[in-house]
């Protein structure tokens, strides 16, 4: 495992990270435990130091915490989680989230502490007003919080502002070879970095998408240029990202021993710069691909789960996305799957009633009813969706 100095205070943290919110069963907010226990094991073995969770991840700070105290690790990992800001109403419910977040992660303090998912800086003038920064310096003073940090899903204008607004130690992006002038992006990145911030990536893999079914030609371009070390497309994704010098460490949600292994592996030769011109022009060769297939660019982040009509609305755009890239057939097989079709009481895009409630809470700005109308055109035109709101009505 290769080690980065985080600037601030030349802590050493694993380049890989290992991102708790897809742990298995996370889809139903039900973790399961004794897989869990199995990757972070694992992950340790493997060198690395760096877990992730989120007060808004159902049941995962206490799978965290159970699990580092069960595998006898509680002091020997740095933990992250995060701060759900909208549930901040008064300067008392920092205390009494932070506080129920430290007994659900069995901990006295947590090393590297985000203000979660922030997409506009007037949700960080909201904090001010409500005395966040006092409080802070309290919470670093007593040693309950050693880093603190932001995580961003907001405009590529906005994020110099957040960087400007408090002395952050360290911040949290959404980076990978799609995403280059997407949110934060490749400047965003240098520009958090040439503050001397540490900078820790999230969705270096689009949540799996640039790990498995690629587009066809995608899967070539990649096969033609490969070398031992880029030998998968994971590799390739997770190497592009360490080659640029300004990430600290990268996130993978990683959902099995096998993947800790095969990401553990990558990590060890993916140094700063080890991509030569040719892989990077297969890069290139990539995203022209999905440029021309891609059409929702939904991460599968759960954020707008669950629905209140029970839409899986990832699973949906995942259908629709690959109905483009790879073909109708295999859309529509994949939308059938996550409509839950053969329950005999399909949830599908035509159940959506626009409420809006999925829309406010994705990171990716997806004007959610809107695609799914399209999802809805696309998959289950003329017959096929006449014969599926039959089907729902038995």
């Amino acid at each position: 495992m290769q080690y980065r100095v985080t600037p601030t205070d030349g802590t050493k943290i694993s380049a890989l990270g290992l991102g708790c919110m897809r742990f298995p069963g996370f889809a139903l907010g039900r973790p399961d435990q004794k897989a869990a226990e199995a990757i972070i094991r694992r992950a340790c073995e493997q060198g690395i130091n760096y877990l992730d969770t989120a007060y808004l991840y159902p049941g995962n700070e206490q799978c965290v915490g159970l699990a580092l105290e069960r595998l006898g690790l509680r002091d020997k990992v740095l933990l992250a989680t995060k701060l759900p800001h909208g549930s901040c109403k008064r300067s008392e419910d920092f205390d009494r989230l932070f506080d129920e977040q430290l007994r659900r992660l069995r901990r006295d303090h947590i090393d590297y502490y985000l203000i979660h998912n922030i997409t506009s800086p007037l949700q960080w003038e909201r904090l001010q007003s409500l005395g966040i920064e006092s409080w802070i310096a309290r919470q670093k003073a007593s040693g309950r919080i050693r880093n603190i940090g932001f995580s961003y899903h907001g405009s590529a204008g906005d994020f110099p502002v957040m960087l400007e607004a408090f002395s952050w130690d360290f911040c949290q992006i959404q980076y990978n070879y799609l995403n280059e002038h997407y949110q934060a992006g490749t400047a965003g990145l240098r520009a958090a970095a040439s503050r001397g911030l540490a900078v820790f990536v999230m969705e270096p893999l689009l949540g799996g998408r640039l790990a498995q079914h690629l587009p066809p030609e995608a899967e070539r371009i990649l096969e033609r240029a490969a070398t031992p070390e880029l030998s998968t497309p994971a590799a390739w994704g997770l190497s592009w990202v360490w080659n640029h010098p300004e990430v600290t460490m990268l996130l993978s949600g990683m959902s099995s021993p096998e993947q800790v292994d095969e990401n553990a592996a990558v990590a060890a030769s993916a140094l700063p710069h080890s991509m030569g011109a040719r892989q990077l022009e297969a890069i290139e060769q990539v995203v022209e691909v999905f440029q021309r297939l891609e059409r929702v660019p939904c991460t599968g982040c759960n954020y707008c789960m669950p629905c209140p009509q029970g839409i899986n609305i990832p699973g949906c755009f995942s259908a629709y996305n690959a109905s483009y890239a790879h073909s109708w057939f295999t859309g529509v097989s994949q939308y059938f799957t996550a409509s839950a079709i053969r329950s005999g009481r399909p949830k599908l895009a035509t159940n959506c009633v626009r409420c809006g409630a999925c829309k406010r809470h994705c990171p990716q700005h997806i004007d959610i009813p809107e695609r799914l109308d399209d999802v809805r055109r696309r998959l289950t035109p003329g017959p096929v969706g006449a014969a599926l709101k039959l089907l729902g009505k038995r």
